[in-house]
């Protein structure tokens, strides 16, 4: 029996990438039911200021066809106390980036007053989709 019944991931998930993959695969290893909130542009252009590379609709198929992944749903709210407590979920994981920052701080107590816990996954170091923007960005077309 796994930790938790249902968890909730949230990001752009553009540019899919080996780190997405494991994060995913890892957050199913620990719930029974993961639930992923896919940013949507306009939600990705206010909080990076840049629009994704791949489709809100082509972002939703691939993250859907992930075999990890037992619902997807569009975000435009960037609160992910709304989405976790929505969708009735005892967990929310992130990348271990994200530990010790004010926001999930703050995010752990308020989850916390619900017996919902903040559970830090293994961040994949030197790959993102910012790292592969960047690359496209550099590379010389033949």
């Amino acid at each position: 029996m796994k930790k938790y019944k249902r968890g909730y991931t949230q990001g752009v998930f553009d540019m899919f990438h080996i780190g997405h993959l494991k994060i995913f695969e890892q957050a199913k290893d620990i719930c029974d039911f993961l639930v992923v909130g896919v940013n949507s542009d306009q939600l990705t252009f206010a909080r990076k200021n840049k629009k994704p590379v791949i489709s809100l609709k082509e972002r939703m198929e691939i993250v859907e066809a992930i075999r990890y992944v037992d619902l997807a749903f569009e975000v435009n709210d960037p609160d992910h106390y709304v989405h976790v407590m929505r969708n009735k979920c005892d967990a929310l994981l992130v990348g271990d980036d994200w530990k010790g920052s004010e926001k999930f701080n703050a995010l752990e107590q308020r989850l916390s007053a619900h017996g919902v816990d903040v559970v830090y996954l293994p961040y994949t170091k030197n790959i993102s989709s910012t790292i592969l923007r960047d690359k496209k960005d550099d590379s010389v077309d033949g």
